[in-house]
């Protein structure tokens, strides 16, 4: 099976699982698997933020996280991530941080904005700045102590990830 249809079948799974899980009320309309070098999914989960009360469960991030648990790394190199829709911010974040180089997504931002999401405005909040104030409010505090901390961490040589 090729590469092309191994991604087809992991975003028809990926599909099935966010079209139960969206039905059940547990989140939207997001699934995502991971898939290993050879195709295998070792990460398949949907979108559980209304479920778990937890504005970061989205469908990515959730099968980010069992990919990491069956291989036992947080470092997902050489790995696919299929996905429903483009990555929000945050999980392209995520992604970025597994060192997935690879994406395969079905819908786009503006698919999502279509039906409610906010993806495309977080995009358009990065881009143009912080410009509205009643959105979010950035203060920078206690920078020393947490410089000590960094500096900590730097000399400790621990793990950069």
């Amino acid at each position: 099976m090729n590469n092309k249809s191994k991604n087809n079948k992991a975003m028809e799974k990926a599909i099935i699982l966010a079209r139960k899980t969206m039905f059940d009320d547990e989140g939207g309309p997001f699934g995502a698997a991971v898939l290993d070098p050879h195709g295998k999914i070792i990460g398949l989960a949907s979108n559980s933020v209304l479920a778990e009360q937890d504005p970061t469960a989205h469908a990515e991030i959730n099968a980010i996280r069992k990919a990491c648990q069956v291989l036992g790394t947080h470092d997902l190199t050489g790995c696919t991530l299929v996905t429903t829709c483009y990555p929000c911010p945050m999980c392209l974040g995520a992604i970025i941080w597994a060192n997935i180089k690879d994406v395969v997504y079905g819908c786009r931002t503006e698919d999502a904005e279509a039906i409610g999401f906010r993806d495309d405005f977080i995009y358009k909040f990065i881009k143009d700045g912080n410009q509205d104030k009643e959105i979010l409010i950035l203060s920078e505090e206690s920078r020393e102590q947490c410089l000590e901390l960094f500096n900590e961490y730097k000399e400790s040589d621990k793990t950069i990830y």
